[in-house]
C-alpha cells in the first residue's frame, strides 16, 4: 500500500514540476490519481510497468497557427490544437472547442478525461481533443467559414476515419462541423467518417445533438432507479443554455421532472412556472440572443445579471452543471448544500473544483462525474461512425435506445467497480478505475503502446 501511495504522490509531483502553468491539466490529473490507488494495490503489475505515467503523456500534441480574413479584409491569427492522447482502444476521438480560453492546458485536461470517458462506453475509440482560442461569438457566417477552412487545411494532415475523428464541443456545432467537413472533402475526397456531429444530409446521426443532454438525464434516472426512485417529480436546475443544457432540460421534462432554471455567460434565469424550453430553443438555437430576452414573454421569471446559477438560493433536488470547467467552487458547493441538493451530475467537463468535490462528499451529496455522466455525446458519435462505416442510417429510436443502454451500462459499471475496489458507493473512483483498467490492459497486451 505504501509503495503504491508513494508512486502516485511522486507521479503527481513530477507532473506539477513539468507543467506548473497548466492548472486545468494538473487538476484533472489530481482528481484521477487520487482514486486509482485501490486498483494498483490489487494489480501492482500495472505500477511495475509504469502504465500510469505512460498514460499521462499524450502520444502527440499538434499546435498550429490559423490565419483567416475577417469581413473587413483584415488578416486575423488564432492558434489551433489537437492532442492525440491515447489510441489503445481505437482511433482518437474527441471534440473541437472554439473558445477564447482554449490553450494547451485546457486541451490536455479535456483529452486526458476523454480517454476514460471513451473507455467507459465500451466502444472502440481512443482519447483525443482539440480546438482553438477563436471566439465564434459576434462573427459572421462568412468569418466562421473562412476560419474553419483555414483550420482544416492544417488539421487534415493528422486526422482520418481510422486515425482521428474530431467532433463538436463548446462553440462548435453542426455549422462549424459542416464547414470543416467541406474543406476536408475538397482536399481529400469524400470520407463520411472523418468527423462526427455532421448535418443529417451527409451522414450525420439522428439523436447526436441531443445525445449528451439526454445521456446525462438517463444516467441520473438509472441512478435513481437503483434507489427505487425516479427523476419524475424532482426539481432541477441546469447551468448553461447550449446544446447539452437544452437537451438535458428536454429529457428531464419528458421524464416528469420540473426544470426551473438555466443560464448563459450574461447571467442566470429562474422561472417559478418552469422553464419554457421552446422559447429557450428559439432564443439560443435560432436567434442566438442573450437569455434575458426570455423575460419579454415570461415576466414572472427573474434574471440575475452576472450571477452564477449555483449562487442563487432556491429549493431543488438535482443540479446539472452543463456550462464549463470549474463553475462550482467550494463556496458554491456550500450553497448547493444549503439549497438541499441531493444529486450533482456533470453535463460539462470538470465543472466542479477539487475543493467543491470535498464539500459534496462531506455532505453526502451524490456526485456523478462528467467522464461517466456526460459520455452520451461521444457514445453517439461512435454510433455515427458505425453508421458511416455501414453506409446505413439508423432511426432516432434505435440510436436513442442504444444511448440509454450505454448510459445504464456506464452507471452500473461505475457502481460495481467502486464497490469492488473501494468498498463503498463512489462513482468518481468507480468511473476512474473502470476506465483506467480497460485502457491499461489494452496497452500491456499491445506491448506498452
Amino acid at each position: 500500500m505504501n509503495n503504491v501511495k508513494e508512486y502516485l504522490v511522486k507521479l503527481e509531483e513530477n507532473q506539477r514540476e513539468k507543467y506548473p502553468n497548466q492548472p486545468e491539466y494538473l487538476q484533472a490529473v489530481a482528481e484521477f490519481v487520487g482514486t486509482v490507488e485501490p486498483f494498483l494495490v490489487k494489480h501492482p503489475e500495472f505500477m511495475e510497468k509504469n502504465i500510469l505515467e505512460m498514460l499521462l503523456i499524450p502520444e502527440r500534441i499538434i499546435e498550429f497557427r490559423i490565419p483567416w480574413m475577417d469581413d473587413k479584409g483584415a488578416w486575423r491569427i488564432n492558434t489551433g490544437y489537437r492532442v492525440q492522447y491515447n489510441s489503445a482502444l481505437g482511433p482518437y476521438k474527441g471534440g473541437m472547442r472554439f473558445h477564447p480560453t482554449v490553450n494547451q492546458s485546457v486541451i490536455k485536461f479535456l483529452g486526458f478525461e476523454q480517454i476514460f470517458k471513451n473507455s467507459l462506453t465500451s466502444l472502440p475509440i481512443g482519447g483525443g481533443k482539440g480546438g482553438s482560442d477563436f471566439d465564434p461569438k459576434g462573427k459572421s457566417d462568412g468569418e466562421i467559414m473562412r476560419f474553419c477552412q483555414s483550420l482544416m487545411r492544417e488539421l487534415q494532415k493528422y486526422i482520418g476515419p481510422n486515425e482521428d475523428v474530431p467532433a463538436g464541443d463548446i462553440g462548435v456545432g453542426a455549422r462549424e462541423i459542416g464547414y470543416m467537413f467541406g474543406e476536408y472533402k475538397r482536399l481529400n475526397g469524400y470520407q463520411a467518417g472523418v468527423l462526427t456531429g455532421k448535418p443529417l444530409a451527409y451522414w450525420g446521426s439522428l439523436a447526436r445533438k441531443e445525445a449528451t443532454g439526454y445521456g446525462l438525464v438517463y444516467f441520473v434516472e438509472h441512478l435513481l432507479n437503483d434507489c427505487n426512485d425516479s427523476i419524475k417529480g424532482k426539481k432541477v436546475l441546469v447551468s448553461g443554455s447550449g446544446n447539452v443544457a437544452i437537451y438535458a432540460i428536454e429529457k428531464a421534462q419528458e421524464l416528469g421532472a420540473s426544470v426551473y432554471g438555466c443560464s448563459d455567460s450574461s447571467g442566470s434565469l429562474i422561472d417559478p412556472d418552469g422553464i419554457d424550453l421552446d422559447l429557450i430553443k428559439d432564443i439560443k438555437e435560432v436567434k442566438r440572443e442573450r437569455i434575458n430576452t426570455y423575460l419579454e414573454q415570461h415576466p414572472n421569471a427573474k434574471f440575475y445579471e452576472g450571477k452564477n446559477i449555483w449562487d442563487i438560493e432556491f429549493d431543488y433536488d438535482v443540479a446539472l452543471p452543463c456550462a464549463t470547467q470549474n463553475e462550482i467552487s467550494k463556496e458554491l458547493a456550500n450553497q448547493l448544500v444549503k439549497n438541499g441538493v441531493a444529486i450533482v451530475a456533470e453535463g460539462a467537463n470538470m465543472p466542479t473544483s477539487l475543493e467543491a468535490l470535498e464539500v459534496l462528499k462531506e455532505n453526502k451529496i451524490i456526485y456523478c462525474p462528467g467522464k461517466a455522466a456526460n459520455a452520451g455525446g461521444v457514445a453517439v458519435s461512435a454510433l455515427e461512425m458505425a453508421q458511416n462505416a455501414q453506409r446505413l442510417p439508423w432511426t432516432f429510436e434505435k440510436v436513442d435506445a442504444e444511448l440509454n443502454q450505454i448510459m445504464k451500462n456506464i452507471y452500473e459499471t461505475s457502481r460495481q467497480t467502486s464497490l469492488e475496489y473501494v468498498g463503498e458507493f463512489d462513482l468518481v473512483a468507480g468511473a476512474n478505475i473502470a476506465g483506467f483498467a480497460r485502457v491499461a490492459e489494452a496497452m500491456v497486451s499491445q506491448g506498452l503502446v
